[in-house]
């Protein structure tokens, strides 16, 4: 009993003092270069389908950005894991930011598969190897922490089901899976490529994310055309060797009066990479390669 009214009567000054000390502000006192805020094109989104984020960088009055900056996007899940990133370089560098102005634009993203249902939330910044600048977001919250990441809005995540589906018939490669990204993956299509969906009887968004390889067609790209039950609906030049996507519209009519719609994807030249040089074994026959197709009824 000695021993415990001892140890009380020490640890009583200790409590005390420690809560009249003030505790340690975490927030980050190096002033903000810019305002950052996203804005999505819908709050809910299924696995797969497309989303359009704008962002939008406010310059401070007096900012002054040495160099180039990444952007940084991290969507993190319930527990505050990371799931999948956005990240890339504006289109403005950041070293061109002027003070006062703002830059804004607008990318498209396509949901990733990843086993998480729910609210997802979206932190953004930028960053330049180990090195990230200070910011302001829409929240004054987001100025109390040092880790430099912003919370930018939140996403519900619905599950696939919600969407149209696709069915791969004929004419597709087996997928391939990018080994630095395990978000990205691709199919290589044939010289024809066939898709089939319910027949949803409205207009629709065919939506076709690619890339191909013009280099092997120095004097002309591929043509690639679209049909739908045989008539050609969409036509372009398969001229890019970055993502690349074509957003198509099809009127109802043009999706025919059956209960299913077949949608070919048709180039007018293949190649074979074994025989374009460079050491390539791949005797595949290859027309464009398809990241992401998807169907969103109007």
């Amino acid at each position: 009993m000695f021993f415990m009214r001892a140890a009380t009567r020490l640890l009583l000054p200790l409590i005390v003092l420690a809560l009249a000390v003030p505790a340690c502000s975490k927030a980050d006192s190096a002033p903000p270069v810019a305002t950052v805020s996203v804005a999505f094109s819908k709050d809910r989104v299924a696995i797969g389908s497309p989303l359009d984020i704008q962002y939008r960088f406010v310059v401070a009055p007096d900012a002054r950005i040495d160099g180039d900056y990444r952007v940084f996007v991290h969507v993190l899940d319930d527990r505050g894991q990371q799931m999948w990133t956005d990240d890339h370089d504006p289109p403005v560098p950041t070293s061109k930011w002027r003070p006062g102005e703002t830059i804004e634009y607008t990318r498209t993203r396509f949901i990733p598969s990843f086993p998480f249902l729910g609210q997802a939330t979206v932190v953004a910044g930028l960053y330049r190897d180990n090195e990230r600048l200070p910011l302001q977001g829409l929240d004054p919250a987001d100025r109390e922490s040092t880790s430099r990441e912003y919370v930018v809005g939140h996403l519900d995540i619905l599950a696939q089901v919600e969407n149209v589906a696709l069915w791969r018939k004929s004419g597709w490669h087996p997928v391939e899976f990018s080994p630095t990204d395990t978000a990205l993956d691709w199919e290589w299509t044939e010289k024809v490529a066939t898709l089939s969906f319910k027949n949803p009887r409205k207009d629709i968004t065919f939506f076709l994310e690619y890339d191909a390889r013009p280099d092997v067609f120095p004097d002309r790209p591929q043509t690639v055309t679209v049909s739908v039950g045989g008539k050609p609906v969409y036509t372009f030049a398969a001229d890019q060797t970055e993502l690349t996507l074509h957003r198509i519209q099809i009127a109802a009519p043009d999706l025919g009066d059956g209960d299913m719609v077949e949608m070919q994807i048709e180039v007018d030249k293949t190649f074979v990479p074994a025989q374009t040089g460079g050491g390539a074994r791949d005797t595949r026959e290859l027309g464009i390669r398809v990241y992401h197709t998807f169907v969103e009824v109007r």
